[in-house]
Formats: C-alpha cells, structure tokens, sequence
C-alpha cells in the first residue's frame, strides 16, 4: 500500500496534534526526515516509542514521538501548532506521501484488516461520528443481523426469494433509510413564520438556555441564531430565523440580508416549525404566503413541515378555519409559558418518521450502501443481481470526499 498521512486529530490550536502514517514505505520515509534524540539507529519495533526530531536538510522542524504500530502504522505525535502540522504534512508529501482524510485513512487501515466485510469496517468508521445512542444501535445492527444479514440472505436464496421481492426490500431499506438518516446523521430544524410571533422564545425554551433575545419589538431577530438540542433519537440544530415580513425590504439593508438568510435555513432545513401567533388576526398569513414567492419550498410540495401555534397563554384571535387547509393540524404552545412543548416534540418526531422506526431496521447508512440499494430496485438479471449484492458485502469502499 503506498503510504497515506492524515492529521487524526482536531484542527486548530492544541497542545498536541497526531499525524498517522501507514503504507509499505512508512519506515523508509521515516527514516529521511526522523532522528532519534540520542542520535542511535532507529529500529521501529512494533510497540516501541521513540522521541526525536522531525527535520529536513538541517532544519529541525519540531520535537515529536514516533509510536511504532502494528502493520507498518507509525503516530507521529507533534507540538499542536497549526504552522508546525502543516510544515510537517508538506514534508511528508515532499516524500511521497499522500495526504488523505482521517476517516479515509482509518477505513484503508480497517479494510487491511478485514477486506471481506465491507459492512462491517464501515459500521466502525459510522460509530465514530454518529450522533446518538439509538443512531449506535441502528449502525450496530447492521453488521449481522441487518443489512448484511438481509444482503447475504438475498444470495442465499436467491432462486425461492425472487428479483421483485429483493426490489421491493431494497425499496424499503432505502425509504427506512432516509428516516434513518436523521438519527445517525442530526436533523436541522428551521423556525420561521412572522416577526414576533416568538420564535425566539421557543428556541430558549428548547434549548434550556437563553440563546436568542427575546423582545415584545418585532424584528429583533436580524440572523439566525441556532442551538443543538436532544430530542432523542433526533440530535437537532435548530435555527431560529428573522421574521419574514411582507413588507418588501430595502435592497442592500439589514433587513433584506437577514431576509435572504432567513430562506436560506429554510431551503437547508430537514425540518420546517411554521410558527403563527394564536393572539393576532389570520391575516398574519400573508406572510406565509409572501415566503413562497421568496424562493422556499412550499409544505403542501413535500417539504417536512410542524405548524405551531404560539401564544396560547393570551386571549385566542386566530380563527383556524380562516387558514389553508393544509395548516389547520397545528400544534398549541405557549413557548413563554413552557406549555405544549411535549406536544410539539411529538409532532417533531411524527413529522421526521422516528417514532415508528425500530431500531432494528434495516438501513443503509453509507453513500456506497445507498447507491447500491438503489441499483437493486431497478436490477433484472440474475446475474447482476448477484453481483451488485457480493459488492454491497465485500466491494471496495468509497474513498470519502
């Protein structure tokens, strides 16, 4: 294996950084740009650590310990300062080294190991970034008993199974999939609706905290503000956007700004809380309607959707008969009063498709598992089929972007 570097861990500024270095030729590359403090032969013996100087030509560039891993891995532990990384990633490149991602390195490192179980390596690098425990055990279950269990039933009994019955399975996994998406991967949720209506006030409640200011001035809100939020199973960013006003904004003002980055949450958004204000008037709709013409996704076209009515703490003015049908299933809040919270949670988790999801569904939770699947809702021959299903357990990974 030709060899391949990557910082393992975090960028930025650190008391200590971690560059790993594996390939074939790790120990000869070492050996050009590594001596030892006491200046003896190096002898990289697995379990060993060494300390010395990284350096090229005459110039040492920084103090570091080599630790000697199994499989020609080496550690290279340095001082953490960004500069000091770099020059030493550049210099490892200077050498024939390939810079890649730490996940890249990692899943080459695993593939070596266990290059018959594509499922399985890729379950480890998954559990590495997921972000929940229930998104844990849906990964985890994958490794025997779901996704590799159904792919290695599929080749088993291929003949009294059937091409149509493996399409409609694969079509399943893939819908069960996108829930499951949401759980392993966190869920952006966009707060929009008119100024005042107090979506501020929801996100501190949400969050537990004060994030956003919350004033009876509308407008106060002129960015977004977001907050990281466990509903379990969703891990949530939630974003709390300015108020859409349909009074048309000044080009270039603050307001127009705040506008346009208002949408733009709501374009990215997993989740939509279209939040109205149960103590105001049903006119208060034409901003709703004012957001479609602004370049979002309308609900009614797909797009995942809460409508919460705020304020339920004040005298009720909002006749929900006056709204659109498709906003009259509303969820009743006070976010100033903490009430119905629960409630919303579990619109959320309705909305989102988690509620009713196992965790012992059948997932494809890499790109490469997805593209596959999806190949075998359309797949009718035999022969392909068999092939796409052998790739889905022992194919190559794809390389990360």
């Amino acid at each position: 294996m030709a060899p391949i570097a990557a910082l393992m861990t975090g960028r930025g500024a650190g008391a200590i950084a971690t560059i790993q270095l594996v390939g074939d030729s790790g120990e000869t590359v070492l050996r050009e740009i590594f001596r030892q403090a006491d200046d003896r032969p190096l002898e990289f013996t697995v379990g060993r650590v060494l300390l010395g100087n990284i350096v090229e030509g005459e110039q040492t560039i920084d103090q570091v310990t080599v630790g000697c891993e199994d499989g020609g891995a080496f550690a290279i532990h340095c001082h953490g300062n960004p500069l000091i990384v770099e020059k030493i990633m550049g210099l490892l490149q200077r050498q024939g080294v390939q810079p890649v991602r730490a996940e890249h390195l990692l899943g080459r490192v695993l593939m070596s190991r266990e290059p018959s179980n594509s499922i399985s390596v890729e379950a480890k690098l998954a559990l590495t970034t997921v972000k929940t425990i229930e998104g844990a055990a849906i990964i985890a279950n994958q490794v025997k008993t779901g996704l590799a269990g159904v792919a290695r039933r599929w080749l088993d009994g291929l003949d009294s199974i059937g091409l149509d019955q493996i399409a409609a399975d694969a079509k399943r996994i893939l819908k069960d999939s996108e829930t499951a998406r949401l759980i392993l991967s966190g869920c952006t949720i966009a707060v929009v609706g008119p100024p005042n209506t107090g979506k501020s006030t929801l996100l501190n409640a949400l969050a537990g905290r004060e994030k956003a200011i919350v004033t009876d001035i509308p407008g106060t809100t002129r960015d977004w503000v977001s907050a990281e939020i466990r509903i379990p199973p969703l891990s949530a960013t939630i974003i709390d956007t300015a108020g859409f006003d349909p009074a048309p904004a000044t080009a270039g003002s603050v307001d127009q700004a705040a506008q346009h980055k208002g949408i733009e949450a709501l374009n990215r958004a997993d989740l939509v809380l279209l939040m109205l204000d149960a103590s105001q008037p049903a006119d208060q709709l034409r901003t709703c309607e004012d957001i479609g013409h602004r370049g979002h996704r309308d609900p009614r076209a797909g797009k995942r959707t809460v409508v919460v009515l705020n304020k339920t703490d004040l005298p009720p003015r909002l006749d929900i008969s006056a709204l659109p049908e498709y906003l009259r299933q509303a969820v009743h809040i006070s976010a100033k009063q903490e009430t119905g919270i629960e409630d919303l949670i579990h619109a959320v988790h309705q909305t989102c498709g988690v509620a009713d999801l196992s965790l012992r569904a059948v997932v494809a939770f890499t790109e490469r598992q997805r593209n596959l699947i999806d190949q075998l809702t359309e797949v009718k021959v035999r022969d392909e089929t068999i092939h796409v299903v052998a790739e889905l357990l022992h194919g190559p990974l794809s390389a990360p972007e």
